[in-house]
């Protein structure tokens, strides 16, 4: 299910890793919304598996869980970039379902569950399993290092994954 998405979250995660870029790089693919209905389809026994979702804890946000170090590259940027941007994926939805399965608020906590003031960085497994987690992360972080007000994002965002016909998680409105 990630290998299928895998080109969109690779071609997000060079974005994130580059910084910003212009604003014609961010227009997906004429076939993304079709890939994202078939990775919500396959995603839809989500909420049977959520049990399953593993923890780890780093001493830094920097330090990237050991159970990432058998997925793709792009996967890992994008778990240590939501690690720098909780701010910003506090007020985005996920629409995985996880908000009902797994009782997250929010996207930030499909990646990770508790983040200390000293560092100490819970992990989750959770974002690893889903392509709709890593899309809405990789989006929403990739518009706002070109300038994309939040609001935007988020409308952004509710936009194009409200068509899921799923409930997002209950974040609060901006």
């Amino acid at each position: 299910m990630v290998r299928k998405n895998g080109w969109m979250i690779a071609t997000l995660s060079a974005t994130l890793a580059l910084g910003a870029c212009g604003q014609a790089e961010q227009k997906t693919a004429p076939h993304a919304e079709q890939e994202k209905q078939e990775a919500h389809a396959e995603h839809e026994g989500h909420a049977s598996h959520t049990g399953a979702d593993q923890l780890e804890r780093t001493t830094s946000p920097t330090i990237a869980p050991s159970f990432l170090k058998e997925t793709d590259s792009s996967i890992q940027t994008i778990y240590l970039s939501v690690a720098k941007h909780q701010d910003l994926l506090e007020k985005m939805p996920c629409y995985c379902g996880c908000g009902e399965s797994a009782g997250h608020t929010s996207n930030y906590d499909c990646f990770i569950a508790d983040q200390a003031q000293s560092g100490e960085t819970t992990w989750t497994t959770h974002g690893i399993t889903c392509g709709t987690c890593l899309d809405i992360a990789a989006q929403s972080i990739v518009a706002y290092q070109q300038g994309t007000p939040i609001k935007q994002i988020r409308d952004d965002i509710d936009a194009i994954y409200s068509k899921m016909d799923v409930a997002p998680t209950p974040t609060p409105a901006l």
